[in-house]
């Protein structure tokens, strides 16, 4: 897929723009490390073909800055403990776009941005379907 592929099922990334790392009020920021992020995915998703949304907070403050990357029918992934970098953003669009690509949502291992290598928090299973309802 080249960056410029349309995806037919968007993958949405859902970024919390109210992130702010630990350090944000000694570092004088007038912007939160979330909406630098955002701003940062955004740049990045569009051209793509992944969707975004932004929100004020996805309980993970802990773990700021947080992303969902996820998809209809597919495991979706909650992913933390980014600084909100451009570097950031560049590897979470590029782990979207090959959530994006799998029929599961699920990508192997091998394959995914260095850039996002142990910053998975959990993942969310797919709503059942009405065929699963019948088994």
């Amino acid at each position: 897929m080249t960056e410029s592929t349309p995806i037919s099922a968007p993958t949405w990334i859902t970024i919390c723009e109210g992130c702010k790392r630990p350090d944000w009020a000694e570092r004088g920021e007038s912007q939160t490390d979330g909406a630098r992020l955002a701003d940062a995915i955004e740049r990045r998703a569009a051209p793509a073909g992944i969707k975004t949304r932004r929100v004020s907070c996805t309980m993970g403050c802990e773990r700021a800055c947080n992303v969902i990357v996820q998809g209809d029918r597919k495991i979706g992934y909650s992913l933390g403990i980014f600084d909100g970098t451009e570097a950031d953003a560049e590897a979470i669009v590029a782990y979207a776009r090959m959530h994006a690509g799998s029929a599961t949502g699920q990508v192997p291992f091998r394959d995914w941005p260095q850039g996002v290598k142990g910053h998975f928090v959990s993942r969310q299973l797919p709503l059942p379907t009405e065929k699963d309802e019948d088994r």
